[in-house]
């Protein structure tokens, strides 16, 4: 898939979607991302949203509130206008669609695609925060015990510690190779 592909199905994906005022919360419609990745008939993409309604449940989350099931009037040929089923999709259900989607499908197979480079930056982002905040907390331990150190060498108590933390390792050095007694 070219680089103008790309572009042009994440644009399309980001300009469907829909803003709830009083809550911020973005979303989409199912009906309006139909089209996009590849499914001509709603009952083949319905199977996709079941599929992915199945997975929201089995990971422990609740189906309802990322795929709100709601109807829409639409006008039909004649001027009339009629009820039709749809769901209102979080970012994370859109995700769960494109998992559980033909993967024959170009636009299914870049979502999957997408999706998958999006969670693993994620992880790295997230690896890269753990590592930067032990790296933090070991200058600042090593700066606590500089500080100590330098506090025991002016009082002149510091052979008196060394001595005290020798016996320490020596009785723990002691204790973990003694001769252990079994008693039958």
């Amino acid at each position: 898939m070219n680089k103008n592909t790309i572009q042009k199905l994440q644009s399309q994906f980001d300009t469907l979607a829909q803003h709830m005022p009083e809550t911020d919360m973005e979303f989409w419609f199912a009906r309006d991302l139909q089209e996009p990745l590849g499914y001509a008939w709603w009952e083949n993409f319905l199977t996709a949203i079941n599929r992915a309604i199945s997975s929201c449940e089995t990971t422990g989350y609740t189906p309802s509130d990322h795929f709100r099931g709601v109807t829409k009037l639409i006008t039909n040929g004649k001027g009339g206008q009629r009820e039709i089923e749809d769901f209102m999709l979080t970012r994370y259900a859109c995700y769960l669609i494109a998992q559980n989607g033909d993967p024959r499908k170009e636009p299914i197979a870049f979502a999957q695609s997408y999706f998958a480079l999006q969670t693993r930056k994620q992880e790295l982002l997230e690896d890269r925060m753990q590592l930067i905040a032990r790296m933090e907390a070991r200058d600042r331990l090593k700066e606590s015990e500089k500080a100590l150190s330098q506090n025991i060498y002016e009082r002149g108590t510091e052979g008196e510690i060394r001595r005290k933390e020798n016996s320490e390792k020596v009785r723990l050095f002691s204790q973990l190779h003694a001769p252990q007694k079994i008693i039958m």
